[in-house]
């Protein structure tokens, strides 16, 4: 009695040897599940419409427990083909009856069933588990891609806005808004210009400095354009070389388009269809002169002056050439003294002008290294009595200076440096000097542009790939809770069955199958 109660425990992975081992079933039963396989694909094209036969046909392989509750709804739709032995007439119940009685010979459905069981244990349940998880994986890395996408967005779009707004401009029509930036050149150079008698001091000083240093025998001018500018201001480039104002200036326009590339339409020449040219008629032969052309061959006569006389001007023997300007219809405006036309480079003013704006950066950084290194030596202690015997002989305006005035002048010229080196300044100078260098920066800022569509069109993927991937988990789940709910009851069924066939005794069946 004590023997009935004792459980009997069998490892999933060693169930099916362990049936065989115990005689229950044969070693060579596949064979014979081939038969029945093929047996039940035939009986199951011809089943009567009943909800319970759907239900079992569904989500799962058909086995040996599967055909017994078949048969059993087979025996309600059946009932009238039941004769008076017990017998039933229909086919479909001779069909599956005997599917069972095949599954019955040697235990074969006990070791299909074990097979489907370690099967569904060992590869079925951990691959849907896996397929998930490599979607939620998949999911978590999308969120990731997308947050890093969304940054580099937000980086791009920031460097472009940083970028139009040191140009001043708000990026919608990149080359039209850097033309138009252009036409506040004048009022920039304006301002500046108001600043340029603050340099006075630092030119004067340099230049008597320089004067005192090396005499009159010096031929080198002392930043000169930096001088002029300082007592004429921002003229024309015309008045810095002539040194006289122009009559009439005729500043070159800015030839930029304003169209971007790929807006712009190739331009087709039509040169029409209906154009009437006329009847042409082409006749061979000679150019005809006329009659009254005649050449003569003979030698060139260049003349001995016969035949034509000279007559003196006045009575004199000499050609007088005293000939008013009135009467030859030369016009002199202001007696010739006031200048000319300003036109090309000449016409543009001498902080537009490539080449004295750098020029004027010379002088000006001429300029700065003089008064750091007369700064550094006012401050340096051990030079003093020497500076101060150096200076004795000079003018009174280089001996009153002091470390703080030079300090200041120091700080005027650094400022008009800053000031003439400011990058937007600098990009509108290379605008309106340059096409090319627009099309540059217009392409550099279409560049971190085009970063900003392409991050956020990447986004658009990551979240369309995030969204399959999640559609992909949510269909497995429902698959995943179907074969694991099949597979414990087929569990049950196995330990069932085992216990039967041991009188009672309980079964457990052991392994993984309990962590499903």
């Amino acid at each position: 009695m004590q023997d009935q109660f004792i459980p009997i425990d069998i490892h999933t992975n060693k169930l099916p040897d362990w049936l065989v081992s115990r005689r229950h079933c044969i070693r060579d039963w596949q064979p014979q599940v081939q038969l029945i396989r093929e047996k039940i694909n035939n009986a199951i094209q011809d089943m009567p419409v009943h909800e319970g036969i759907t239900r079992l046909l569904s989500g799962t392989h058909i086995n040996y427990f599967h055909c017994l509750k078949i048969i059993d709804i087979l025996k309600e739709t059946e009932a009238d083909s039941r004769n008076v032995f017990g017998r039933y007439g229909s086919q479909r119940m001779k069909d599956w009856q005997e599917i069972v009685k095949l599954y019955e010979k040697d235990n074969v459905y006990l070791s299909e069933a074990a097979q489907m069981l370690c099967r569904n244990v060992q590869y079925e349940v951990p691959s849907i588990k896996k397929q998930i998880a490599k979607c939620e994986q998949m999911q978590s890395e999308c969120d990731r891609r997308e947050t890093e996408l969304k940054k580099q967005e937000n980086s791009a779009r920031n460097d472009f806005n940083s970028s139009c707004q040191k140009l001043g401009i708000s990026g919608k029509n990149i080359r039209k808004e850097l033309v138009e930036r252009c036409y506040e050149l004048p009022r920039i150079y304006d301002e500046m210009a108001l600043a340029l008698p603050s340099l006075s001091q630092a030119a004067k000083f340099y230049k008597a400095f320089m004067h005192f240093m090396c005499g009159s025998d010096n031929k080198r001018e002392t930043v000169p354009l930096l001088l002029f500018m300082i007592e004429n201001g921002n003229t024309t480039t015309y008045e810095w070389i002539h040194k006289e104002k122009p009559l009439r200036v005729e500043e070159p326009a800015i030839n930029i388009s304003v169209e971007d590339e790929e807006e712009k339409k190739d331009d087709v020449i039509d040169f029409g269809d209906g154009i009437d040219f006329g009847e042409i008629k082409l006749e061979t032969g000679g150019i005809d002169f006329g009659d009254d052309v005649k050449l003569e061959t003979g030698d060139i006569d260049w003349g001995t002056g016969d035949g034509i006389q000279i007559e003196s001007i006045s009575g004199g023997d000499e050609i007088d050439f005293n000939i008013s300007l009135e009467e030859s219809g030369i016009e002199v405006q202001g007696g010739g003294l006031e200048g000319g036309v300003a036109s090309g480079s000449d016409a543009l003013a001498l902080f537009d002008n490539p080449v004295t704006r750098i020029n004027f950066m010379n002088d000006l950084l001429e300029v700065e290294s003089f008064l750091k290194m007369r700064l550094h030596e006012m401050k340096s202690g051990g030079n003093d009595l020497l500076s101060l015997a150096q200076l004795q002989n000079a003018e009174s305006f280089l001996q009153v200076q002091t470390t703080d005035s030079v300090q200041k002048m120091l700080s005027t010229v650094q400022t008009m440096i800053v000031k003439i080196n400011d990058p937007t300044l600098y990009h509108l100078h290379n605008i309106r000097h340059s096409p090319r260098y627009v099309d540059n920066l217009a392409v550099t800022l279409k560049q971190k542009l085009s970063l900003v569509d392409k991050s956020i069109a990447m986004q658009s993927r990551v979240r369309e790939k995030r969204a399959e991937h999640g559609e992909m988990a949510r269909d497995l789940r429902p698959k995943l809770d179907l074969v694991i709910s099949k597979t414990k009851e087929l569990q049950s069924q196995i330990e069932e069955d085992i216990s039967k066939k041991y009188k009672g005794r309980p079964v457990n069946i052991m392994g993984g199958i309990n962590t499903l």
